[in-house]
C-alpha cells in the first residue's frame, strides 16, 4: 500500500522530534499542492522545511503554525537572493577562522528542552564538583538522543511491521526483580571498588559478565567508553553479555539540521543552506587552495630544518603557496628535563632557527597562516587537556617575524566557510590500546586504524576515557566533543600514518616529520579529502 503524503510530513517531522496538529498539516500539504510537488520530492521538500523550522529560535517540539509561515516565507525569499550571493566575491580571509579551546563557548546539555543551552558562568580552570558530574551527564545525554533519534531505535508513528524489530533502550533501575530476561542497555564502562567491569548510567551500575561473549562489534572498548550492550540479567544481578557495540555516529548533516542555530565555536553560527552554498563556492572559486600539516616537528634535529627548507622552495619554484601551514608537536625529539638550562636553551634555539628559516621566505611569510599546537612534551602553563598554547617566552622571535602566527591550544580547530577542522596532537592509539576492556580485538595495522577512527567518532569525543587515564578540566571537556561531527579530524599521533572519511567525517593522521623521509600530510578544502606526502633527504646525498 502507497504511503501518503499525511504519513511522508508526520514522519518526517516525527524525525527531528517534533508533532503536527491538524491545521499545521494542511498547510503543509497545501503548500505542496501550491507548487505542484510530485509525489517522489514530498519528502525532500518536507525536509528542507523541517530543517529550516529547526534553525528557529522560537521553535517548539509541538510545531506552531505562525513559525511554519514564516519558514515558508524565509525560503520563498532565499530563493530570489541566492542567485546574488552565487556571484558575491569571497575573500578566504573573512571566512578563516582559528580557535583556542579556551575560546569556545560552554554549552550544557538540557535535558528539559531537549537541547543545548549556554553556561550560566564562566568556564574555570579549576573547575568545581558540580561541573565534573555534570561533564558525564552531558557526554551520556548528548550521545542518548542521537540513539533514541536513529532509525533503529525512534519508532515510527505510522504502524507498520518495522515497530517489532526497534530496539528499545532500557535503564539499569529496570532490572531489579527481572531475572532471566533480556535487556538493551547504555551507559559507561567502569570499575568498581572490587576491580570488576560494569555499566554505569545516570540510575546505577550492573556488573558485566562477558563470558558468553566472543567477539565485540567493531571498535576499541576502554573504560570511560559510552557503549550499548545486550545481555541477560541472571539473579547473581549480574548482566551476561551477547553483544556490544560503540553508539551509532550521527552525521554531521543530520546534527547540524537539528542543532543549526547554536554557534558551538563562537564564530557566528551559519545555516546548512549557507554551508551547502559556500561548500559550492569554494570548490568552484578556491581549487587549488590546500593547507600542510606537520606533526613531531623536532627543532633539535637538523635535518628537521633541512627538510622544511626542500619544502619551503619547492612551494616557490610551483608557485604553491599553502594558505595554512599546521606545525603540531613534539618541537623536542627527548623532552626537557626538570630545571635543565641546557635543553631549554636548545628549545629556544629551535624555535628561533625555525622563526629566521620562515621569515627567509618572503612570499610564504605574506601569504600563509603559521599554527603551533604543543605536544605532550612541550612545555606549557598546564598538562592536563585541553593544553595552553606554546609559552611565548620561547616564541618571541616567531611573533616578531610572522605576521599571521596563531599559537593555539591542544586541541584547537580551524573553520573555514562551512567547514570545521579538529585538531589534536596526542598519542591515542597507544593509550587506547593500554587501557582496553571486556573483550579485545584481534586486529592488525589497519584493522587497529579502522577502529580507532570509528571508536573516536562514535564517541563524539577525542578522549574517551576516565578521568584517572586521561584527566580533563571539566569545565572545557565540551572543547573535546566531536558533536556535531566535525568535516576533518586531524589526529596528530606518533602511530603509523593513515587517512580515511567514516560518516562524511574525513580523519587523517600526517605523519612523522622525522628520519631521512619525512612524512607530512595536505588537506584540500575543495575535496575535503588529504594527502600523504614525503620529503626523502637521503636522494640529496
Amino acid at each position: 500500500m502507497p504511503v501518503s503524503r499525511q504519513q511522508i510530513i508526520i514522519r518526517v517531522f516525527r524525525k527531528y522530534s517534533h508533532s503536527l496538529g491538524p491545521d499545521e498539516l494542511e498547510f503543509l500539504e497545501e503548500v505542496l499542492k501550491r507548487h505542484d510537488i510530485l509525489d517522489e520530492d514530498v519528502e525532500m521538500s518536507i525536509e528542507l522545511i523541517s530543517k529550516e523550522y529547526n534553525k528557529q529560535d522560537d521553535a517548539s517540539m509541538k510545531v506552531s503554525l505562525q513559525i511554519l509561515h514564516r519558514v515558508y516565507q524565509t525560503l520563498q525569499t532565499s530563493g530570489d537572493t541566492r542567485g546574488r550571493k552565487e556571484d558575491a566575491f569571497l575573500d578566504p580571509e573573512d571566512h578563516l577562522h582559528f580557535v583556542s579551546a579556551f575560546e569556545m563557548p560552554l554549552w550544557h546539555w538540557s535535558p528539559e528542552r531537549g537541547s543545548f543551552e549556554n553556561a550560566s558562568h564562566q568556564p574555570s580552570v579549576l573547575g568545581t564538583a558540580e561541573s565534573r558530574i555534570l561533564v558525564m551527564r552531558d557526554r551520556l545525554n548528548i550521545i542518548k538522543q542521537t540513539i533514541l533519534r536513529n532509525e533503529h531505535f525512534a519508532p515510527s508513528t505510522i504502524p507498520s511491521r518495522d515497530r517489532e524489530h526497534l530496539l528499545t533502550l532500557k535503564s539499569t533501575k529496570q532490572l531489579l526483580g527481572r531475572a532471566c530476561e533480556r535487556f538493551l542497555l547504555f551507559g559507561m564502562l567502569v570499575h568498581s571498588k572490587e576491580g570488576k567491569l560494569c555499566l554505569e548510567d545516570l540510575d546505577g551500575v550492573v556488573e558485566l559478565d562477558f563470558s558468553q561473549l566472543d567477539q565485540p562489534s567493531e571498535g576499541l572498548f576502554t573504560e570511560g567508553s559510552l557503549a550499548l550492550v545486550e545481555g541477560d540479567y541472571t539473579e547473581d544481578a549480574t548482566l551476561s553479555v551477547i553483544a556490544i557495540g560503540h553508539p551509532p555516529c550521527e552525521s554531521r548533516e543530520t546534527a547540524r539540521s537539528i542543532f543549526g542555530h547554536v554557534d558551538f565555536l563562537g564564530k557566528g553560527a551559519t545555516t546548512p543552506l549557507e554551508d551547502t552554498q559556500y561548500a559550492n563556492r569554494v570548490q568552484r572559486d578556491f581549487s587549488g587552495m590546500n593547507f600542510f600539516f606537520f606533526s613531531d616537528v623536532w627543532l633539535d634535529r637538523p635535518d628537521t630544518l633541512r627538510g622544511l627548507q626542500k619544502i619551503f622552495d619547492n612551494c616557490i619554484e610551483n608557485n604553491f603557496i599553502p594558505k595554512v601551514i599546521v606545525f603540531c608537536g613534539n618541537f623536542t625529539s627527548s623532552g626537557i628535563a626538570q630545571g635543565n638550562s641546557r635543553d631549554i636553551q636548545r628549545y629556544q634555539e629551535g624555535f628561533d632557527a625555525l622563526a629566521d628559516l620562515i621569515a627567509s621566505y618572503t612570499l610564504i611569510t605574506r601569504l600563509a597562516h603559521f599554527v603551533f599546537v604543543p605536544g605532550p612534551l612541550d612545555l606549557t602553563v598546564n598538562s592536563i587537556l585541553p593544553r595552553k598554547p606554546l609559552l611565548s617566552s620561547f616564541t618571541a622571535r616567531l611573533q616578531s617575524k610572522i605576521p599571521k602566527l596563531h599559537l593555539t591550544s591542544n586541541p584547537c580547530r580551524l573553520k573555514f566557510f562551512g567547514q570545521e577542522i579538529v585538531i589534536f596532537r596526542d598519542d591515542v592509539m597507544s593509550r587506547m590500546l593500554r587501557n582496553l576492556v571486556g573483550v579485545k580485538p584481534n586486529a592488525r595495522n589497519d584493522d587497529l586504524k579502522r577502529y580507532l577512527v570509528q571508536s573516536i567518532l562514535d564517541q563524539s569525543h577525542l578522549a574517551p576515557f576516565t578521568t584517572h587515564i586521561q584527566p580533563i578540566l571539566a569545565d572545557y571537556d565540551h572543547t573535546m566533543r566531536l558533536y556535531p561531527l566535525p568535516t576533518c579530524v586531524v589526529l596528530a599521533d606518533k602511530y603509523d600514518s593513515y587517512r580515511m572519511t567514516y560518516e562524511g567525517c574525513h580523519v587523517f593522521n600526517p605523519g612523522r616529520f622525522i628520519g631521512r623521509s619525512l612524512g607530512f600530510s595536505t588537506y584540500t578544502p575543495a575535496t575535503q579529502e588529504s594527502e600523504a606526502c614525503v620529503v626523502d633527504l637521503e636522494a640529496e646525498n
